[in-house]
Parts: C-alpha cells; structure tokens; sequence
C-alpha cells in the first residue's frame, strides 16, 4: 500500500511536470506567435510612418507649386491691371488731345468766320449741313452771331437757333432728327399763325 502511495505520488508528481513543460511549450510557441505579431505592427507602423511621411512631401510640393503659381498669377494680375491703367491714361490723353485739336479747328474756323462780312458768310452756312453750320455758329460771338442769322432765310435762321439752345455736341443723326422734329414744330407753328380763329 505504501507502495501504491508513493507510486501515486511519483506519478502525480510526473503528471505536474509534464504539464509544467506543456505550459511552458504553449508558453514558447504563444511568445513565439506574439514575437511574430509584434514584427508585423512594427512593419505596418514603419509602412504606416512612410506612407505619412511620403504624403506629407507631396502635399508640401504641391503646396509650394500652388503658391508658386499664385505668385506668378499675382504677378500677372498686377502686370495686367498696370496695363490697362496705362492704357486708360493713353486713351484719356488721346481724348484730350483730340478734344483740343478739335477746339483748335472750330475756333480757327468761327475766327474765319467771324473776319467775313455777315452778307459773305450767311449763305454759306445756310447751304451747310445744319450739324456742322451749329457747330461753327456757336463759336462765334454774339455780335456775328446776330449779323448772320440777320442776312439769313428766316426758316433756316430758326431752325439753326433751336439747334443752338439745344446745345453741342451738334451729333449729325441726333441733329438730323431734331431739325425734323424742330422744322414740323416750326410749321405748325406757322400754320396755326395764318389760320384765322376759328368761330366759337
């Protein structure tokens, strides 16, 4: 009996080392299998952390190429706007020029006119087109203005002073339309003046 006992005993004993080295041998191959785990998200982390890095040089490259370009599309927005400042000023110097060369011409010529006997130069700008006669007309000084219309046909003379109390620019359609409007004016004017009160 003590036999069996001791016997029982060796063979519980030999159970427990056996399964010590069991534990120990899932121990190894689970510390294996975490070693193994431990590799892979290291592998991930570093795949991970080039990827990042890789990313963010290419959003700092295509930032810099961004703002490259915006420099350059400043840069031509400003050469552009400095442009047409440049050319508005020529146009607006053009324009005075123009304006002045023009004054010069209409001022040489209402001297002209104004050097001329009324009798000589009356005729002449009643042939005239109205647009352009208005235009040397209001240049000239009251005296000659008067001393003209003076030695002109009437109808002529009234039609040129309606144009005139309009004022320039003496625009050849806008002038052309107002002599129309202005000479029907005048001749219902002159019909209602010969026409005798009608009877009540």
């Amino acid at each position: 009996m003590f036999l069996n006992i001791l016997l029982f005993a060796q063979e519980a004993e030999l159970e427990e080392k056996s399964k010590l080295l069991d534990c120990n041998k899932i121990f190894e191959e689970r510390k294996k299998e975490l070693v193994l785990e431990i590799e892979k998200i290291d592998e991930q982390q570093q795949s991970l952390e080039a990827l990042q890095a890789a990313t963010k040089a290419m959003l700092e490259q295509k930032e810099e190429v961004l703002n490259k370009k915006e420099s350059e599309l400043n840069k031509t927005m400003a050469d552009i706007s400095k442009k047409e400042s440049n050319i508005k000023k020529m146009l607006d110097d053009n324009k005075k020029v123009l304006e002045d060369i023009k004054k010069a011409k209409d001022d040489k010529i209402a001297e002209t006119y104004s050097k001329m006997k009324a009798s000589a130069s009356a005729p002449i700008i009643e042939n005239m087109e109205p647009n352009k006669a208005a235009t040397i007309l209001f240049n000239l000084d009251v005296k000659n203005l008067s001393a003209i219309f003076a030695k002109m046909d009437a109808q002529k003379a009234a039609e040129l002073t309606l144009l005139l109390k309009k004022g320039p620019p003496f625009d050849n359609n806008e002038t052309k339309n107002r002599t129309q409007n202005d000479n029907q004016n005048i001749q219902n004017s002159d019909k209602n003046e010969k026409e005798p009160p009608k009877p009540i």
